[in-house]
């Protein structure tokens, strides 16, 4: 993959590109994107609970398995068997979703398990098949 030196403006124009001056560098997604390469998954979001986080339905998530978990993290974990991807908040023992949708109050009688804190994110603008989605 090439990586172009220069801010590209989402305009449209009818010039010549301006990328045609510059040259490609090189650039690795895995270098850019992951910092822990063995404790990194890819999950592949279903549903808008966390549009309000710039999570969208199809986006994939970027999951390091070796952070910490700090309050207002987005974190992929399960609660009670579902596979989720929520905000924590560590201090009310809660897990946040958008706008419109209730806080999950996590109690002593859950079954929950951090998988993960959610680093990055990439949203396709087509379908990408590869990945199965995470449930809301």
């Amino acid at each position: 993959m090439q990586l172009i030196s220069i801010s590209a403006s989402a305009g449209i124009s009818s010039f010549e590109s301006p990328c045609a001056e510059y040259g490609a560098l090189p650039l690795s997604l895995d270098e850019l994107l992951v910092n822990h390469p063995s404790s990194t998954l890819l999950a592949r979001v279903s549903g808008e609970s966390m549009v309000d986080f710039g999570i969208f339905d199809g986006d994939v998530l970027i999951v390091d398995r070796s952070l910490t978990v700090t309050n207002g993290d987005v974190i992929v974990g399960f609660l009670n068997s579902n596979f989720i991807c929520k905000c924590i908040d560590t201090k009310n023992r809660m897990l946040l979703s958008s706008d419109g949708y209730d806080p999950l109050q996590i109690s002593e009688n859950d079954e929950f398990n951090i998988e993960g804190i959610v680093v990055s994110s990439i949203r396709a603008h087509r379908s990408l098949s590869l990945l199965q989605p995470i449930g809301e």
